[in-house]
């Protein structure tokens, strides 16, 4: 059939250009990249569960409806506002290398960086545990309970969305042989509108359902993990699955004209995030205006000096020291703003603070971000991932798991503080955020997609706080996504052609390339009256719903 092209209709109030209002509602919200998820986020609200109970249930749905992107073979991060606490909470549920995961191993097999996919890049799943600790520690249902929707529709079968259609397409490739049987069993991916159900995830659902987190990291379920990574050749042994645990950390934060701004500490990148607001902070960018090549100039030169500190110093806290106090200090954002030619655009730029070699930078990645609200006031801003679109390719029997691909972010080089090591967490991707104001919450967001999370972060929080955009418009208007080692920018059709011609006499090199601007969704407070407002990132098959 032949695609017409057309114009989009006019909007009689708010941003002209906007495909939606806000979602907005009194007693709960759950904004998600998939509609049946966030759905069933809402149902759990609505049955009496609080937002720590609808973002399990919400993520486990997506490991059903958006498989490629998440699952419970996968890592979890989450940042929660527990309202009758006061107090902001970080879990870093990401894996660790197996036992035997050294740079000599890797080297002995003629290896000189890691692999992006297959058992090699595969780490400790931590998204289970994750879960877990999450409703044991702010939780009001049991694991059983808010499984129950993802069961049902593994079981029953869901329709497949559009977006979701046209990547588990692309993806398939990717999969290897056990995979194929779950995901591809007609030989293909599903087509837009078809019925899909899974009974071997279902199985394995309803097995965490019945013996909870245990069952992944101690029963059967590991047992078939260790079983196919040795049958792969690969690193995994129970002890590796046994050991795992998530931690609890204090999320680290900076100011940006009367809001702060929380994201989580390293292996996370969030830090490059506060790195580019504490630079932008100087500018008066509320006067340059979303349609100033200065604005955008501004923007990506702050990006390239933040993502040069990750390079040379992200890692594990636990295993080497990272510098995370001074990277997001104001003094230092000083510094590094004077390195900014406000008329040309930089080359290959190094980390303001002396470190060992760069490592290679991630891609654009895959993953689903979802945040929740309740009654009660509490928020989670959530965020699952399997990192490479079906992370390694790795099927795991016919339990319906696909091992994630994060241990592609390590390093092979000794010199650099992110090298593979036994138990080490790898350089991490995944941040979601939060922003208080006034000492009360605002904003429970994030943008999914591997190395666009921090950047698309600031691009989301200008587009509220210096520009004034609602909370659904933020996550409408045209992105940029900037790509450090080939210093390159990929730009949305959305730029006026001026602008664009500004950059490159600038020196930026620009390029179309569709599909890599992650996926927004946003829950905010309107602090008059209490009531939520969401967003959701017509990028996605998703929505904000709420009662």
């Amino acid at each position: 059939m032949q695609q017409w092209e057309w114009w989009p209709g006019e909007r009689e109030t708010g941003w002209a250009r906007q495909t939606r209002s806000p979602a907005l509602a009194r007693n709960g919200l759950v904004a998600a990249s998939q509609p049946l998820a966030a759905q069933a986020g809402l149902r759990i609200l609505q049955e009496g569960g609080n937002a720590v109970d609808a973002a399990v249930a919400a993520a486990a749905v997506l490991n059903v409806v958006e498989p490629m992107m998440t699952g419970v073979g996968g890592d979890m991060f989450a940042i929660v506002y527990l309202a009758g606490e006061g107090a902001l909470l970080g879990l870093n549920g990401s894996g660790r290398a197996p036992s035997g995961a050294t740079a000599d191993y890797f080297a002995s097999r003629g290896m000189t960086h890691m692999p992006g996919g297959g058992i090699y890049s595969a780490t400790v799943p931590g998204a289970v545990d994750g879960w877990d600790q999450l409703l044991r520690r702010a939780g009001t249902l049991t694991f059983a309970e808010v499984l129950q929707p993802a069961i049902a529709y593994a079981e029953q079968g869901f329709p497949v969305s559009e977006i979701i259609a046209s990547q588990w397409e692309e993806s398939a490739a990717a999969l290897d042989a056990d995979a194929r049987r779950t995901w591809l069993p007609d030989g293909r991916a599903p087509r837009v509108g078809s019925v899909f159900a899974n009974p071997a995830i279902a199985r394995t659902l309803r097995l965490l359902a019945a013996r909870g987190r245990d069952a992944f990291y101690q029963g059967e379920l590991a047992e078939a993990i260790v079983a196919r990574s040795r049958a792969l050749g690969g690193l995994f042994t129970p002890d590796d699955l046994a050991a795992h645990t998530s931690t609890w950390v204090e999320p680290i934060h900076t100011s940006y004209r009367g809001h702060e701004v929380y994201e989580l500490p390293p292996n996370t990148q969030g830090l490059a995030a506060l790195q580019m607001l504490n630079v932008l902070e100087g500018y008066d960018l509320a006067a340059l205006g979303p349609r100033s090549a200065d604005y955008w100039h501004l923007l990506i030169e702050a990006k390239k000096l933040a993502y040069a500190d990750l390079d040379a110093h992200l890692a594990d806290p636990a295993c080497v020291p990272v510098p995370t106090d001074a990277l997001i200090a104001k003094d230092y954002a000083n510094t590094q703003r004077a390195r900014i030619d406000p008329q040309h655009a930089a080359g290959r730029v190094a980390s303001g603070i002396a470190a060992g070699v760069p490592r290679p930078r991630p891609g654009a990645g895959d993953t689903v971000y979802l945040a929740s609200a309740d009654r009660w006031g509490n928020m989670v801003s959530f965020i699952n991932s399997l990192y490479g679109l079906f992370g390694s390719g790795v099927g795991v029997g016919d339990t319906g798991i696909l091992l994630h691909n994060r241990g592609a972010l390590f390093s092979l080089d000794p010199a650099h503080p992110n090298c593979i090591a036994p138990g080490k967490r790898p350089y991490h991707t995944l941040v979601p955020a939060f922003a208080m104001r006034d000492g009360r919450p605002w904003l429970a967001f994030g943008v999914m997609g591997g190395d666009m999370q921090p950047q698309g972060h600031v691009q989301a929080l200008v587009n509220m706080i210096d520009f004034g955009m609602n909370v659904q418009a933020a996550g409408d208007v045209a992105r940029c996504h900037h790509f450090q080692a080939a210093n390159v920018v990929a730009i949305e059709a959305g730029f006026e052609p001026a602008v664009l011609q500004e950059l490159a006499a600038r020196g930026h090199r620009l390029a179309r390339a569709p599909g890599v601007y992650g996926g927004y969704q946003a829950i905010q407070v309107d602090a008059a009256s209490g009531a939520y407002a969401g967003g959701s990132d017509p990028r996605k098959d998703g929505q904000a719903v709420g009662y």
